[in-house]
């Protein structure tokens, strides 16, 4: 059956912390992309800071927003965010409701992550290990930038760092509450000022040796061993945020058997439940068409 996810507004893929869209003939969102436009969708890939503050990426977002609307003649988007790009996203959906139709939450710390406040704590301000961390971090996203073929874009670690821990989210959530649940682990309102918001999000669960070939990919063993510094959500995330924190407006799934970069991309070996997080996109894209969005 021919599959149609030809949604009334273009789709933009927001990434994260250290994200990029394009390094060489290698592309971020490659697949997502992907196979979204091949049930129809226009998608693009907005390019912002690898690190900073939640807003100073929004800024950045709303920006090419303003282009994307001015190249497709479209009213609106829809902002689908990864990890930090959903923070990105719900700040442009608040300062600028009438040009987002709708905020899509992928492992987004909506409330936080344990794993940023474990780091906060073992960097002390001004210290010579978090000068250290500021500029490791600052220097490798210059990096991706200049590989990236997109400089000029400001670079700040500490920035981003403060932005998500819990405190840091939580002064974010003050000025932009749209969406958030009103209690821990609930749902939040589906509709806002004009815009949907939505959220799904995956857990790590057993032990490695569970995890069948995945256990081979390096990365999920990184998430496996962030995941020990979780203590609110022990066994409750995806190795950088929490099930619960990741709760946002219409609460899709948030207990995937996918990690924290499982969300984003297939790891080439087979995954637990024969989830396929590609495929996720392309269900949530048929959903906003569904929803006239």
């Amino acid at each position: 059956m021919q599959r149609n996810a030809d949604t009334h507004y273009p789709i933009l893929l927001v990434h994260g912390l250290f994200g990029f869209d394009r390094i060489g003939t290698f592309e971020l969102f490659h697949d997502i992309k992907q196979a979204l436009r091949n049930v129809g969708a226009r998608v693009f890939v907005p390019h912002l800071s690898a690190t900073h503050s939640n807003e100073a990426r929004g800024e950045q977002l709303l920006a090419q927003i303003v282009r994307v609307l001015e190249g497709t003649g479209a009213s609106k988007v829809n902002l689908i965010g990864h990890s930090q790009g959903a923070l990105a996203a719900r700040y442009a959906a608040a300062v600028a409701p009438q040009s987002v139709a709708s905020v899509t939450s992928v492992s987004g710390p909506n409330h936080g992550s344990e794993l940023a406040d474990f780091l906060r704590k073992a960097l002390t301000p001004a210290s010579l290990p978090e000068q250290i961390a500021d500029t490791v971090a600052t220097l490798f996203a210059d990096f991706l930038s200049l590989l990236s073929g997109k400089r000029g874009l400001p670079q700040d670690g500490i920035a981003a760092l403060n932005a998500l821990t819990t405190e840091g989210v939580g002064a974010f959530n003050d000025k932009y509450p749209q969406g958030l649940p009103k209690t821990w682990g609930g749902k939040g309102c589906g509709q806002v000022n004009g815009v949907r918001y939505y959220s799904w999000s995956g857990i790590l669960s057993g032990k490695l040796l569970d995890d069948g070939l995945n256990s081979l990919d390096p990365f999920h063993g990184f998430m496996r061993a962030f995941s020990r510094y979780f203590i609110t959500e022990a066994g409750q995330n995806d190795g950088l945020v929490g099930r619960y924190s990741s709760h946002l407006g219409t609460v899709i799934r948030s207990d995937y058997p996918l990690d924290h970069l499982g969300t984003l991309r297939q790891t080439g070996f087979p995954l637990a439940k024969h989830i396929d997080p590609i495929d996720l996109y392309v269900q949530h894209a048929e959903r906003l068409k569904k929803a006239g969005l």
